[in-house]
């Protein structure tokens, strides 16, 4: 099963021309900032539904005001991807599990305070192959260019109770790229760099 995972797109997923694969991951910032536009996500949805792939799997993110407001008032967020909202689903016997929820940026989409959100981290199911969210846990591909790590540290702990072989993420874009621990393979998919997506997706072989 092949995985193309991308993240921070900002409205600009237009410019994208993605790989091949089997399963598309948007780890959120699909939507671009405090402008609640509904029209972006029908947008967003638009182009999903032009990307071929068999499954399409997505998390919100701090930018998405206006998915918020969708699940908010009990609408539909998007109708050619999975919005994955503290859910899990099984794709060839792969368990993947997506959770939107951001640390320190209180007043920004999908922010929870500690001890909300290390509950939500706290629903993960064991069984958990690969995770989606969109803020990195703390001290893996989580520093902006201040050099300061800005990650959840609640998410860190949750991560290390789990068997997972695979964490994609995005939110902090100076932190884009790939790295190991143990048998866990991180990914920080950020692709907007300033005013354009200047970086590639990932493409990941499980």
């Amino acid at each position: 099963m092949r995985l193309v995972i991308i993240s921070d797109t900002h409205c600009m997923h237009e410019d994208l021309v993605l790989p091949a694969g089997d399963v598309l991951i948007h780890c959120g910032d699909f939507c671009n900032g405090r402008n609640v536009d509904d029209a972006d996500v029908s947008r967003t949805d638009d182009w999903f539904s032009r990307q071929c792939f068999e499954h399409i799997l997505c998390v919100g993110g701090n930018h998405d005001f206006a998915a918020e407001e969708r699940q908010r008032k009990n609408t539909t967020v998007f109708k050619h991807a999975l919005l994955l909202h503290d859910e899990s689903v099984c794709i060839q016997g792969v368990t993947f599990h997506g959770a939107p929820w951001l640390p320190d940026l209180e007043g920004w989409a999908y922010y929870q305070p500690d001890d909300r959100r290390r509950a939500k981290w706290d629903l993960i199911p064991n069984d958990t192959s690969v995770l989606i969210t969109h803020t990195p846990p703390y001290g893996i591909l989580d520093r902006p260019r201040t050099g300061q790590s800005v990650g959840c540290s609640s998410l860190r702990v949750a991560v290390e109770r789990l068997s997972l072989r695979l964490h994609c993420f995005g939110h902090v874009h100076s932190s884009y790229g790939q790295t190991c621990e143990g048998p866990v393979t991180f990914i920080n998919a950020a692709l907007a760099a300033g005013e354009a997506l200047e970086r590639a997706p990932f493409v990941v072989d499980l």
